[in-house]
């Protein structure tokens, strides 16, 4: 029970409070997939995975309004402005309208990105903090989404959704630069590495770790696209 108390200023990797939530995840994924192909109809499904989006962006603002309120929200370090806090907020415009583009640039953006935030997590207080719930809905939320997309919607990406999605990455960094710049910030760790354990610890100090990462970028999408490309050849030689 030691592993699940807030004393703890940051998750642990291995631990009951990382772990856990990634099983309740991967159930949960594996039951909605399952219940909404057996029990609902087109139009149900979609209601069904748009109004967990909703959840999901609702628990974000929740937040943020929370720290506003009661917290001292920092301007600085505390607005939604990581890669996958926003797109938490904005994943509600995709269960909506269910656009194709939209799927083909966040499916590797979620999977490459919040994949990563997942395994190597950064969250300020454990269990059972505000930060620990919104950390896990959001980003453990956006992975689920995605599957749900591609098991009951059948969406599949293409090899030219690769390249768009790493365009759409670097409007983002752009975006997220002149932010840093104006607030004298470090949104999504352009000007320095987090605190806690991540993969970027692996790709030296700055500058140098977000140079590897530009460089890795597209053979990450790659290996992800990879599993799409090889259903895809097995389909048509199926046939």
């Amino acid at each position: 029970m030691e592993q699940l108390t807030i004393t703890q200023n940051s998750v642990t990797i291995g631990s009951l409070q990382h772990v856990i939530p990634i099983v309740v995840a991967i159930i949960t994924t594996i039951w909605s997939i399952n219940y909404s192909r057996n029990k609902l109809n087109k139009a149900q499904q979609q209601k069904f995975i748009h109004f967990f989006a909703c959840f999901i962006s609702l628990c974000v603002i929740c937040f943020h309004l929370y720290r506003i309120c009661f917290d001292g929200y920092n301007f600085k370090t505390d607005l939604p402005l990581y890669l996958c806090s926003l797109m938490a907020l904005l994943i509600p415009v995709l269960t909506y309208y269910r656009k194709y583009w939209m799927f083909e640039v966040l499916v590797f953006l979620v999977i490459g990105g919040t994949l990563q935030a997942v395994i190597t997590p950064d969250i300020t207080t454990g269990f059972p903090s505000f930060d620990y719930f919104r950390y896990w809905i959001a980003h453990l939320g956006l992975l689920i989404i995605i599957f749900y997309f591609i098991f009951v919607f059948k969406m599949r990406p293409k090899l030219k959704s690769v390249f768009k999605s790493f365009f759409a990455l670097q409007v983002y960094v752009l975006f997220v630069i002149v932010i840093n710049y104006l607030l004298n910030a470090n949104y999504s760790y352009l000007n320095g590495k987090p605190k806690s354990v991540s993969l970027l610890d692996y790709f030296g100090e700055w500058p140098y770790y977000i140079v590897v990462c530009q460089l890795i970028v597209i053979p990450l999408f790659l290996v992800i696209y990879l599993p799409f490309y090889i259903s895809k050849r097995r389909a048509l030689l199926c046939k």
